[in-house]
């Protein structure tokens, strides 16, 4: 077709792929507006699912070979910052999760400490992992929703995760980092499998989720600052 290979056709579908990201944050955007926090998390799901599959897929088809002039990191990174940031930052104000003025404040210190991250040239270590907070906001703020801590704990939860953005301390990327990577992905499987449960129940989850979730998203907070600590991450 157009006189591409089949190879090089698969390899853009896969940018498609990312785009198509776009699309359920959209409809993301839209659930929030009308405060429909499960369809707004459901979505935010279904984006956060596509991010996890498209890098391994580019890799493996080898889209920078077949298409050198369109750069997936970018189409991710814009996507991205939409994702993990912008609508959580937006559930959060919506919502009034910490009450008016904490969650207009919060949602001021995510979007502005995250942008700056995202120009940090220097947030992948050499173990693919993330140097600092790598501004996962959909997970923390639908970790919030579910646990519903106080709202000052709340707010100082995401201010203390704002702050280490620009601290050197090192997070794991459940996919790319090989040490602990099938323990990574299995805790990551069972916060996935705690977040389904609790969209089930419209975000109104029996507490043996809020466990699971809260215990599932620990570790995956800490885990690269415990091994980086060990010296087994740098």
């Amino acid at each position: 077709m157009f006189g591409l290979s089949k190879n090089a056709l698969w390899a853009f579908g896969v940018h498609i792929l990312t785009a198509s990201g776009a699309f359920f944050a959209f409809l993301s955007i839209v659930a929030t507006a009308e405060k429909d926090f499960t369809k707004a998390f459901l979505w935010l799901g279904v984006a956060l699912a596509v991010d996890g599959i498209d890098g391994p897929l580019a890799r493996k088809l080898e889209v920078k070979k077949w298409w050198p002039f369109w750069s997936g990191d970018m189409l991710d990174a814009v996507i991205d910052y939409v994702t993990y940031v912008m609508i959580p930052a937006f559930v959060l104000y919506q919502s009034g999760l910490m009450g008016k003025y904490f969650s207009f404040t919060a949602a001021a210190i995510i979007v502005i400490t995250s942008a700056i991250y995202y120009a940090d040239t220097r947030m992948k270590t050499e173990d693919y992992g993330f140097k600092g907070f790598p501004v996962c906001w959909n997970m923390v703020v639908f970790t919030l929703f579910i646990v519903s801590p106080s709202e000052i704990l709340s707010f100082v939860f995401v201010c203390i995760a704002a702050v280490l953005t620009f601290v050197p301390v090192i997070f794991v990327h459940p996919v790319r980092v090989k040490i602990l990577r099938e323990l990574t992905l299995a805790v990551f499987a069972i916060w996935a499998a705690g977040g389904l449960v609790a969209l089930y129940y419209e975000l109104d989850a029996p507490h043996w989720v809020d466990v699971v979730i809260t215990g599932a998203g620990l570790y995956l907070f800490s885990i690269g600052f415990v091994l980086q600590l060990l010296g087994k991450l740098r």
